[in-house]
């Protein structure tokens, strides 16, 4: 049984581990015909890569991407693309505790508890070193959608939200953050230096909206849009919780204050709301698709925790080694790549279906 491919028509399967000697994707069902290289590619990963601030975990990554199939002459064969990423510095000596004992809030239990058997180095698979592989993948599904804009930022960190009034995209790529409000970016400097001073962890929330989206991609029931981006975004390692527009927040409105009205304009309907995230029925309305994503405090924390280990006898654990204070920062550009990946998959097949 495979669990590590996504897609429909276009598929991607991820491989590798945290402390292997490299990870990578495969993505298989992209059209002929489109231009790539490294280079298409590389900007989305330096976008991920650790080591780039004090407030990320501090492995030196170089994340360099390598095409090693499905491309002749600068452009896709309609083969399957195979992308190769090394890993370069692994301290796997660091997880000699964890070898023995189960970190609380991490994958340790359950993956032993499926498997009986686990890779304790970085978490192999549950480490979020994987997410470099589907970042790989999304830049060649950008390629697949070249006339949506993909945009994602951090809205919140440790419980502290940006202000909208202060909305500037201009900011996101000026702060470590991924913050678009400068002055929630100063705040969240303390609150992710308190947290890896104290040897802890903060959550984060990132949105990724999604504009120049057609109206009619998605299907009623089984192949919604919305369905699809849920599933993609929860697939993401710390990820526990996902909305689609206006989210859990919906439940708390009136079905006037909810409704998205309707106005003629001259290249179709003009909304006055998008309270829907740009889907209804699972299907795109041509607004921008709205996500937000919650990432989770990262489990592997200095502070000692109470466990158990392998023989199910109490102990107490702390993790060595380096690790992100808030690995949501990180997940902005992951965030971005499943949603290029879902969007070029339905693209395709609204296009086999509809022509």
């Amino acid at each position: 049984m495979s669990v590590n491919t996504f897609g429909r028509l276009l598929r991607f399967t991820t491989w590798g581990e945290s402390h292997g000697p490299a990870i990578g994707a495969i993505v298989d069902g992209c059209p002929p015909g489109l231009a790539i290289d490294e280079s298409a590619i590389q900007p989305f990963l330096d976008a991920r890569r650790p080591g780039q601030s004090k407030f990320t975990t501090q492995r030196q990554e170089p994340d360099q991407v390598r095409i090693l199939s499905g491309v002749f002459e600068g452009k896709t064969t309609g083969t399957p693309i195979s992308l190769l990423i090394e890993n370069v510095d692994q301290r796997s000596k660091d997880y000699s505790d964890v070898a023995k004992a189960y970190r609380p809030g991490h994958a340790d239990y359950a993956y032993d508890a499926k498997y009986g058997f686990r890779d304790y180095r970085g978490g192999g698979r549950s480490s979020a070193r994987e997410t470099a592989s589907r970042v790989a993948a999304g830049g060649v599904a950008r390629l697949v959608i070249p006339d949506v804009t993909i945009l994602a930022y951090v809205s919140e960190i440790g419980g502290d939200a940006i202000d909208i009034a202060n909305f500037d995209p201009a900011e996101i790529g000026k702060n470590p953050f991924f913050c678009p409000d400068a002055e929630a970016a100063k705040r969240w400097e303390k609150i992710v230096d308190d947290a890896r001073l104290a040897g802890s962890s903060v959550g984060a929330v990132v949105e990724c909206v999604a504009s120049g989206v057609p109206a009619g991609w998605g299907a009623p029931l089984y192949g919604k849009l919305d369905a699809d981006l849920a599933a993609a975004m929860m697939g993401i390692n710390a990820v526990k919780g996902v909305e689609i527009g206006d989210g859990f927040a919906a439940a708390r409105l009136t079905g006037e204050q909810n409704a998205d009205p309707m106005h003629p304009g001259s290249n179709g309907p003009e909304f006055s709301a998008n309270h829907a995230g740009g889907i209804a029925g699972g299907i795109s309305t041509g607004q921008p698709v709205v996500v937000r994503v919650a990432f989770k405090p990262t489990s592997s924390i200095l502070t000692p925790q109470p466990t158990i280990n392998r023989e199910g006898e109490a102990t107490e654990l702390f993790t060595k080694g380096r690790h992100d204070p808030c690995v949501g920062i990180r997940g902005v550009p992951v965030v971005e790549a499943m949603m290029a990946l879902v969007l070029a998959d339905h693209k395709l097949l609204h296009r086999g279906q509809c022509g």
